[in-house]
């Protein structure tokens, strides 16, 4: 029985590195929006059932979901989960592999993680030919709706779950494009690494009435006043200093004509934190902080829709991630730090079964930021093989350890 050692899996990383490429600019060039990734997911269909003893599955809790298993034997299942859907946002990049369809792009690297795990699929498939001292399973999980929900409130994951394709899997691993840092960086963090991310929407209510008179209504615009100052103290005065907490007001509504007190003020916002203690402190403090209104004669609703939980990494599962980052390439740099408030919904596969993301540096070097969710985003493709090989190195580290 023999291991891959670490210069077969370089060589075979180098070999495959350019169909990573092609494969993530056939995707970044043919975006779709979340729940609707049909040509997408007919394209990963096709590379799977290439693969000799790959069983693929489609259609597994969403329409759009492609599901591949490959199994040697008995012992532990790992799954790779990589997301497939694009982002409403008019692509500027200028590339000849941008996006043919006006209004979506790939501004969030789902089209790299697609490939890389397709390329981890592949490697495997060769792999699993050779003499090796592990058995197990691993399965690739490509997930539609990472970026929104549907009418029932829900993304991708919780579907693919609920409809089992998580079950008798020991633990998973996904990862993420990071234009924070440049290629060569790799972030990896314990515990909770991205936020709870809940929605609120109030109304402030008055009796409204003639501009020129005041004195005789109640102004809902007045009263929006101290409840901002209440709601900016929250963070500032009430949660420690130590905790990952935000709160953000993105849209405020009201009246219609200048001489007309309106009867009411609409808020909606965004609340983001780690823990489940901040996160259900922001929403009473919110909630107390619109009650203000109350003693200067107005009324208010208030309410709360919880999104994504926060991630949690696993801390057995990242030492397996670490270890074998260290392995592959010393000169890499391992950035133990968390990933920052936005939402991610692979939470809701690592709340189910030990799991943990790590974000792969992808920015170039030139200086320009090209951010996440803007027209311009991009990656130095030079993290596409990167990617493939840590992940390809865990899963193998990860069942040769647990055979």
């Amino acid at each position: 029985m023999s291991r891959l050692n670490n210069s077969e899996l370089r060589n075979r990383i180098q070999k495959i590195t350019p169909s990573i490429t092609r494969w993530r600019r056939q995707i970044h060039g043919n975006p779709e929006l979340s729940f609707l990734e049909y040509q997408t997911a007919n394209f990963i269909y096709e590379q799977l059932t290439a693969i000799q003893g790959m069983r693929v599955e489609k259609g597994v809790g969403a329409e759009t979901s492609v599901i591949g298993t490959l199994s040697l034997g008995e012992g532990p299942t790992i799954a790779i989960r990589a997301d497939m859907d694009a982002l409403p946002i008019r692509e500027e990049t200028g590339y000849c592999f941008a996006s043919k369809n006006e209004g979506v792009m790939h501004a969030c690297g789902h089209d790299a993680h697609t490939a890389i795990v397709i390329a981890v699929a592949k490697l495997f498939g060769e792999i699993w030919n050779t003499s090796l001292d592990m058995q197990g399973t691993v399965k690739f999980i490509f997930q539609p709706a990472e970026e929104d929900m549907d009418a029932f409130g829900k993304s991708g994951a919780p579907y693919l779950i609920e409809a089992g394709v998580l079950d008798g899997v020991d633990c998973v691993l996904a990862l993420h494009v990071d234009p924070e840092y440049e290629v060569g960086n790799v972030r990896v963090h314990d515990g909770y690494s991205m936020a709870n991310v809940d929605v609120f929407q109030a109304t402030i209510k008055g009796s409204g009435g003639h501009g020129a008179y005041p004195h005789l209504g109640t102004d809902p615009i007045w009263m929006l006043g101290p409840v901002l100052q209440a709601i900016h103290g929250i963070v500032a005065r009430n949660i420690s200093p130590l905790e990952a907490a935000v709160i953000s007001i993105g849209e405020i509504k009201a009246g219609s004509r200048s001489n007309i007190i309106p009867t009411e003020v609409f808020l909606q916002g965004t609340m983001r934190s780690y823990t489940p203690e901040v996160r259900n402190d922001l929403i009473h403090r919110l909630k107390n902080a619109f009650s203000i209104v109350e003693s200067f004669g107005g009324a208010y609703t208030f309410e709360t829709t919880q999104g994504e939980p926060a991630l949690f990494n696993h801390k057995d599962v990242n030492r397996v991630l670490k270890k074998s980052i260290q392995e592959l390439d010393p000169m890499l740099a391992i950035n133990d730090i968390p990933f920052g408030l936005a939402g991610e919904d692979f939470s809701h596969m690592a709340n189910t079964v030990p799991g943990a993301m790590f974000f792969l540096g992808c920015a170039y070097q030139d200086g320009v930021k090209r951010d996440l969710h803007t027209p311009i985003f991009d990656i130095d493709e030079s993290c596409l093989p990167i990617g493939a090989a840590i992940l390809t190195k865990t899963v193998l580290n990860y069942l040769t350890a647990n055979t």
